[in-house]
């Protein structure tokens, strides 16, 4: 099972930046696998083309849309664990139901929230260049977050902070530091 020890193999960790667009969740995650060796995936790859178009055009997704996509990502983490690989992901997982669905993926499933003013997060969407996700859509976001439950395992971290000192915490906090160095056969979806 995903997250137990295997003869002399550590177990795997596996890890969710999360937060509403904008945040800074890829920032994070990629500053945590390249300083730690996890395997970095961004959740915005698994949307189908329905999904994105629907986005980009200023619709936002509900419930029905994000299920399936929820479970590919958990089935994601689940890959990544049998072949003995920590993992990295970045993934807004605003409700608990969510996050319950990528928590099927390992039972050792920790979460950064990526927390702070909506101006903030408005500021750096305005800023972003290339991304699909519409800053229309910060308040349906915000709206939708359900701040984590106290039997959730999740690290919430200011975004006001730069992303180099929101890596260090988030390495920190959840103690990622120890013994890691980097997979070679990392890749962003591998």
């Amino acid at each position: 099972m995903t997250g137990e020890w295997r003869g002399d193999a550590p177990p795997t960790r596996h890890v969710v930046v999360m937060g509403v667009s904008g945040a800074g969740k890829t920032t994070v995650a990629r500053g945590i696998s390249a300083a730690t060796g996890l395997a970095f995936a961004e959740a915005d790859e698994f949307h189908s083309p329905a999904n994105v178009a629907r986005m980009r055009s200023g619709v936002p997704l509900d419930d029905t849309t994000r299920w399936p996509w929820l479970r590919d990502i958990a089935a994601w983490i689940a890959d990544r664990g049998a072949e003995g690989r920590s993992t990295v992901l970045a993934c807004s997982a605003l409700k608990r139901s969510y996050r319950d669905v990528l928590r099927q993926g390992s039972p050792r499933l920790d979460f950064v929230h990526l927390a702070g003013p909506a101006e903030v997060i408005r500021a750096r969407m305005a800023r972003r260049e290339g991304h699909y996700m519409p800053a229309s859509l910060l308040e349906s976001q915000l709206a939708t977050l359900e701040p984590a439950h106290p039997d959730e395992s999740v690290l919430v971290l200011d975004v006001s902070l730069a992303p180099e000192a929101l890596v260090a915490a988030a390495i920190e906090g959840l103690d990622l530091g120890a013994s890691r160095r980097p997979d070679p056969r990392r890749s962003m979806l591998g």
